[in-house]
């Protein structure tokens, strides 16, 4: 009984925070990236990684960002990312869907190489406070000779 009501808060916490998605607010969205879940179909290795992403609500609902990465692999190669997304949060209670355009640049011990890459996510704000968020997200990413998927875990801050 203690968990349904714990739900229930939970639930009516996220309805009442949606006004930090409306036209003019702002968020920063830190987030670590893999967590040794995600899986890169080109080396068949696991990797960490940290992202950042920070933007402005456009129209309600709707958020344009920009967004850097770095990851670090088992293989030796790094990559590091710059690019520009979106997302689009359904129901004003959290949950989201993402895209976005990156160029990625591959640090390997005696090549480098730069790629332009598509990404996607979908997870949920889970809003902590009126402008605190954990936000877990499933993401697929993929450039022309490799795809690769996994989860994060990030915290949202809406101004």
């Amino acid at each position: 009984m203690k968990k349904l009501i714990l739900l229930v808060c939970l639930l009516v916490a996220s309805v009442a925070a949606r006004a930090q998605f409306e036209k003019g607010k702002w968020v920063v969205n830190p987030s670590l990236t893999g967590l040794e879940l995600s899986h890169d179909t080109g080396t068949d290795k696991t990797s960490f990684g940290l992202e950042v992403k920070g933007g402005a609500f456009l129209i309600d609902n709707v958020a344009l960002l920009v967004n850097g990465a770095a990851k670090w692999n088992e293989n030796g190669a790094d990559i590091y990312s710059l690019g520009v997304g979106g997302r689009y949060y359904f129901s004003k209670v959290g949950v989201f869907l993402g895209a976005n355009v990156n160029v990625d640049r591959y640090d390997w011990e005696n090549l480098d190489d730069t790629k332009f890459s598509f990404g996607m996510e979908a997870g949920y704000a889970f809003f902590l406070s009126r402008t605190v968020t954990i936000e877990p997200a499933a993401y697929w990413n993929v450039n022309g000779d490799r795809s690769k998927f996994g989860v994060k875990v990030g915290f949202g801050l809406y101004f």
